[in-house]
């Protein structure tokens, strides 16, 4: 296949919410009336966000729901998106299940594919995606307040250990955790519907890809305060719960993780519970923000733990 055929077979769909899709020099979207436009772009290079054999099918899963978590962060709907692949050869049955598992979230998401480009090279996948919040109620990283609670969804560290298991840097011989550390770390679900029932409840949100610690530090630093974050606090699967301290840097800064870290004051407690639990996730108080600078990862006991590194570096 030829680029345009690539395209035409795989990614042109009916988009019957954009002025124009896939077929011409640019798309055309008209946003809801009262909303504001809010936009993201991510990238994933084979070997450094994934390995070479991961299933095409689960790549284009995940190539989506990365940028969708970033949506959710800000509490926003997920309208359209822009696709763009670098491939080391047009192979048409890799195309064909990677579009199958992006077109399957786009689809359970709302989403349209309305554009992007193909062009050969080194494994490269980026998309851009846009969605819309109401006029100026978007989470952001910069109104956290002292006082508030620390909150986080869902389950940390899996996807870390998959990550970790594969270099060898972990011995884990639990089939059953290991498979679902695998299926975390290949399908993320981005946490869209928790985002924007979150609109008016928390102050701050942040997505967490890179690591919670470091995550969380964006928070702070946009916000200017600090953190203190409970260690035993941290949510993780129960087959991890005997071994919390063997895993505790891939709770804390392992990244792959996708879920919402975000702050609240601790008056909404009740509200943020009674709406997670209606969307079926699972969220913990796992912290508290402070005055000053910087967060603290604290022991039951309240002593400082000291980890190698905050979360994943991109240029490590």
């Amino acid at each position: 296949m030829n680029e345009f055929e690539l395209i035409g077979r795989y990614f042109k769909r009916p988009t019957p919410s954009a002025l124009l899709g896939v077929g011409d020099d640019a798309a055309i979207v008209r946003p809801t009336p009262g909303h504001d436009l809010h936009m993201s772009v991510d990238m994933l290079v084979e070997g450094r966000h994934f390995f070479a054999d991961v299933a095409p099918r689960a790549l284009g899963h995940k190539a989506l729901a990365v940028n969708l978590s970033d949506l959710a962060a800000m509490g926003a709907r997920p309208r359209w998106a822009l696709l763009s692949l670098a491939l080391p050869k047009a192979d048409e049955a890799w195309v064909a299940e990677f579009a199958a598992g992006f077109l399957a979230l786009a689809e359970s998401h709302g989403v349209e594919l309305i554009g992007g480009d193909t062009t050969c090279g080194p494994l490269t996948l980026s998309i851009t995606i846009l969605g819309e919040a109401p006029a100026g109620q978007a989470l952001r990283r910069a109104a956290a307040k002292a006082g508030d609670d620390i909150w986080v969804s869902g389950e940390l560290g899996l996807g870390a250990l998959s990550v970790r298991q594969r270099l060898g840097w972990l011995n884990v011989n639990d089939a059953e955790l290991l498979a679902a550390a695998r299926y975390k770390l290949e399908y993320p679900e981005p946490r869209l519907a928790l985002g924007a029932a979150l609109l008016p409840l928390a102050h701050a949100a942040a997505d967490v890809s890179d690591g919670l610690m470091a995550d969380l530090g964006h928070i702070l630093d946009e916000s200017a305060v600090a953190a203190e974050v409970w260690a035993d606090a941290l949510p993780s699967h129960p087959a991890l719960e005997a071994r919390r301290g063997e895993f505790l840097a891939c709770l804390a800064a392992g990244g792959d993780d996708y879920e919402l870290v975000f702050t609240a004051a601790p008056a909404k407690r009740a509200a943020i519970e009674a709406a997670a639990a209606a969307r079926g996730c699972r969220v913990s108080r796992i912290g508290r923000i402070v005055a000053g600078k910087g967060a603290r990862l604290l022991d039951s006991a309240g002593v400082e733990i000291k980890l190698d590194k905050d979360g994943y570096d991109h240029f490590g």
